[in-house]
């Protein structure tokens, strides 16, 4: 047999490199990574839009930095096989999230890194190497490295690392909606990486805490089990031990919407719906992998929104999770799925009881509910409580024929409640259904007055059956001091 050596088209492979489908969040948090595993403490991202085609973006760390050495290693394609051991808190893999991550926003990529008084800096430029066809990297001298924007942000150590020529980035230098677009993607990258990243930058892994900047606004975590919260369930962790290493599977359930303050419900509300994050969280090192799914254990469901999974497991299980380039796909072990599998209808369950708990509570805490639930074989329906006061009163002023004209029209209500577009609002904003109605003591007296004219008309209601009967009706439920001082004047 005979051997040929056929080495990779530097021109194609590397336009090939661009496409792997990052996301300029998920090229950022990808440099992050590196940062982080560089034990950095500080984190700066800096964007600069310029006109004159000399926009850039660059990452700056305050970590251990990297030799000459290290450095032309790191610009390597493919610098490491992914099937070696690293340390427990590394977060790279294949070599590869530096180079592609960049390429997949910029043609210009330069590295300057300090380590030990010294600096050192390479730079990829996509328009040499295609026009080389050679995987040429060059080395800008030190007065070229002090000409680099930012480049007096990089402390004592630490590692910058500089996009320009950000074609994928910008659709245009010159163009002011490319501007506009641009700084609306850096917003789209402060959420992510406050997800992505947020058990570093409260210190809650491993006590490490790590500080995210960008254009000099410090990112702020975003928890997505609300552990902050009182209300938030911890249920029992799960251990599954996979080639001597711990997966560890912690269930939460968040609290009810009405549970949450307005600045609390608004901050989770601002980064998706409850619906949508739902599911499983994999964490591998403490970073965020994959979020909001089931695995198709369980369907997404309204009934199942509040239920969280947090997943943790060691980089050394990368190959058991499938984990890709971009670090954006995680597939769970067989004993992982199984283990899923026993412990999530326990936490479904659970996340359904607080909807219903809650649902059965709002009845039996009214003594005389205007509405009243049936469940049965045939299924759930809601109707008017037809022995409540104000219906009773109503129809007894009624002839016979009247009386049933008035029946006819509460079915016809019960009947039109638009329980879809009720059911839609609901599921996307909650607590507006809960917001208090504005009301003045003048227009509350007179309601409750016309009221209590109406319902003791007849005889059958004295003060203390009236206050019960408006307790359990708005807007008196929301104001009930000021009502039962009302109620007290009445004549």
């Amino acid at each position: 047999m005979q051997e040929r050596i056929l080495s990779p088209n530097a021109a194609s492979l590397s336009q090939s490199m661009r496409d792997l489908g990052y996301s300029l969040e998920t090229a950022i948090a990808d440099l992050i990574d590196n940062s982080i595993t560089a034990a950095a403490e500080n984190i700066h991202i800096f964007l600069e839009i310029a006109h004159s085609g000399n926009s850039c973006l660059a990452i700056i760390d305050d970590g251990c930095g990297m030799s000459e050495e290290q450095l032309l290693e790191a610009m390597r394609p493919g610098s490491r096989d992914p099937r070696e051991k690293r340390e427990a808190d590394d977060l790279g893999r294949f070599g590869l999230g530096l180079k592609t991550a960049s390429f997949s926003q910029c043609k210009s990529l330069t590295v300057v890194s300090r380590k030990d008084g010294k600096i050192f800096a390479a730079q990829w430029d996509l328009d040499l190497l295609n026009s080389r066809n050679e995987w040429v990297v060059t080395i800008p001298s030190e007065a070229g490295i002090s000409k680099f924007p930012f480049i007096e942000e990089l402390g004592k150590c630490g590692t910058y690392v500089l996009w320009q020529k950000l074609d994928r980035l910008l659709e245009s230098d010159a163009h002011e909606h490319s501007k506009t677009n641009a700084y609306d993607k850096l917003a789209v990258v402060e959420k992510h990486l406050a997800l992505v990243f947020h058990r570093y930058i409260t210190g809650d892994y491993k006590k490490r805490k790590v500080a995210i900047h960008i254009n000099g606004h410090t990112v702020e975590a975003f928890d997505p089990f609300c552990i902050s919260n009182k209300a938030t369930q911890l249920l029992q962790e799960e251990i599954v031990r996979i080639d001597g290493q711990e997966v560890r599977i912690q269930p939460y359930i968040l609290p009810h919407h009405s549970k949450l303050s307005k600045k609390e419900y608004d901050f989770y509300r601002s980064r998706s719906d409850f619906v949508s994050n739902q599911g499983a969280y994999v964490y591998r090192s403490g970073r965020l992998m994959a979020w909001g799914d089931w695995f198709r254990l369980v369907p997404k469901s309204e009934a199942t929104k509040l239920a969280r999974v947090r997943i943790d497991f060691a980089n050394a299980l990368d190959e058991r999770w499938t984990i890709d380039i971009k670090k954006s796909r995680a597939h769970p072990p067989y004993q992982v799925r199984e283990k899923l599998r026993q412990i999530i209808n326990r936490i479904t369950e659970q996340s359904k009881r607080v909807h219903t708990g809650r649902g059965n509570r709002l009845f039996e805490e009214q003594e005389q509910p205007l509405w009243v639930r049936y469940s049965d074989r045939t299924g759930i329906r809601y109707a008017l409580n037809r022995d409540h006061p104000l219906v009773q009163t109503i129809e007894n002023h009624l002839d016979a024929d009247s009386r049933k004209a008035f029946e006819d029209v509460l079915l016809v209500m019960e009947r039109s409640v638009p329980l879809e577009a009720i059911y839609a609002d609901y599921s996307s904003s909650p607590q507006s259904f809960e917001e208090k109605a504005e009301i003045s003591h003048e227009e509350l007296k007179e309601k409750l007055e016309n009221l209590y004219m109406l319902v003791s008309s007849s005889g059958a209601q004295d003060k203390e059956s009236f206050a019960r009967m408006v307790r359990g009706l708005k807007p008196f439920s929301e104001n009930r001091d000021t009502t039962q001082k009302i109620i007290e004047e009445l004549a």
